[in-house]
Formats: structure tokens, C-alpha cells, sequence
């Protein structure tokens, strides 16, 4: 089975996002660097198990990009969990593999494609990743390989993620398109008027839910 990579929590402000988030954790998420030509930037927190949850925002020191800026940051008007991302759970497997095998049970996650962020400290990570907008709107995730870049992940100052739900006006839909990338049991689908991805945290702060 895919694993849960990481969440993506965005809004208009990318600094009141990490305010808000330590505020309610408890936890200072840290700087995560930016998206050079894609006028994103994000700061980072730790999920436990080799999980993080990126925030995401625009980025002000990018001049506006020649194309909306991913995950549907430019649609936003309050902090919402707008998609998430599997990885391929441990070494052996093919990300392209995933793709043609999801493709053959029906639901296609889109081409593979190179991407890369400078990190605060200035360093490039590089990775690979199908359309991060994910499918259904986000309710889908996004496939990701990190290949020999370290995971993000590590040295993260953390809280722990305790459950993932997703409501969906069509969840056999959701169900299906889920298992075709092996990841229907990641995430705890229900029956909602719109789509709505929710997290629920447990920080020293007690339980929060982000969605």
C-alpha cells in the first residue's frame, strides 16, 4: 500500500497560516522554502511516522506567475485543506508503475513530472510528482518520489496525525479512483454536500482538527 506522504493546509497569507497553526498547536512550524517560478512558498510540520503537513501560500517575494499557483492557493479566502500526497511506502516501487496500473483500473492520477523547491537555507530538493492538484478536486492524492532527496520529514518539529477523513457528494466515486492508487485505506470517507478534507492533530495543545 501507498503511504501518507504529507497534507496540504493553504490560505492567502502564508505567515498568518503558520500563526495560526502554532497557536493552535502549540508547535512552531519551520520554514520550507519556495517554489521558484510558481510563486508558492511553505513552512513545514512534522506529522509523525514519516508524515509532514505543508503549509502553503503565495509567496511575496515572487512576482506573479505567468499561471495560477498550484493546489488552488490563488482560490482560497481562508485557511483549508486543499489535497494530500501518498508516496510509494518504501523502496522497490515504481511511480510510473502506480500510474499505468491506476490507469488500468480506471482512474488515470496524470503524468509524471519533475519538480524542485530552494529551501531556506538555499539547498534544491527535487522530486517527482503527478499533478498535485490531485483528482475530484483534491480528494484524490497526488503521487510523489522523493528518489534520493532526504524526506522532508526528518528533524521536523512534530505533533501527531490521528485521522484523515474526506467527505465527497460521490463517495464510491471517491472510493474507487482511492483504490486504484492503493490508498482507500488512508483515509476515512463519508457522504458531504461539497468536498472537505479534515485532519485531526494531536499536539500538546489536545486534539485539534484542520480541514
Amino acid at each position: 500500500m501507498t503511504v501518507i506522504d504529507h497534507l496540504v493546509y493553504a490560505g492567502p497569507d502564508l505567515q498568518a497560516l503558520v500563526r495560526e497553526v502554532a497557536d493552535l498547536t502549540g508547535v512552531e512550524p519551520v520554514d520550507g522554502g519556495r517554489h521558484e517560478g510558481r510563486g508558492t512558498a511553505n513552512a513545514l510540520l512534522g506529522l509523525g511516522e514519516g508524515r509532514y503537513l505543508e503549509l502553503l501560500g503565495p509567496d511575496p517575494d515572487q512576482p506573479e506567475p505567468a499561471r495560477p499557483r498550484p493546489l488552488r492557493v490563488d482560490e482560497v479566502s481562508t485557511p483549508t485543506m486543499v489535497g494530500w500526497a501518498v508516496n510509494l511506502g518504501g523502496a522497490g516501487r515504481n511511480i510510473e508503475a502506480l500510474v499505468t496500473s491506476s490507469q488500468a483500473d480506471g482512474y488515470d492520477p496524470g503524468p509524471v513530472a519533475p519538480m524542485s523547491r530552494r529551501t531556506a537555507d538555499g539547498d534544491l530538493l527535487a522530486w517527482r510528482l503527478t499533478p498535485p492538484e490531485g483528482g475530484l478536486g483534491g480528494a484524490i492524492p497526488f503521487l510523489i518520489d522523493w528518489g534520493t532527496t532526504p524526506h522532508p520529514s526528518a528533524d521536523l518539529p512534530s505533533v501527531e496525525l490521528t485521522g484523515l477523513r474526506l467527505e465527497h457528494p460521490e463517495p464510491e466515486v471517491v472510493r474507487a479512483a482511492l483504490t486504484a492508487v492503493d490508498a482507500v485505506g488512508l483515509v476515512q470517507v463519508s457522504t458531504g454536500e461539497r468536498l472537505r478534507i479534515t485532519a485531526e492533530l494531536r499536539t500538546p495543545r489536545g486534539t485539534v482538527t484542520l480541514g
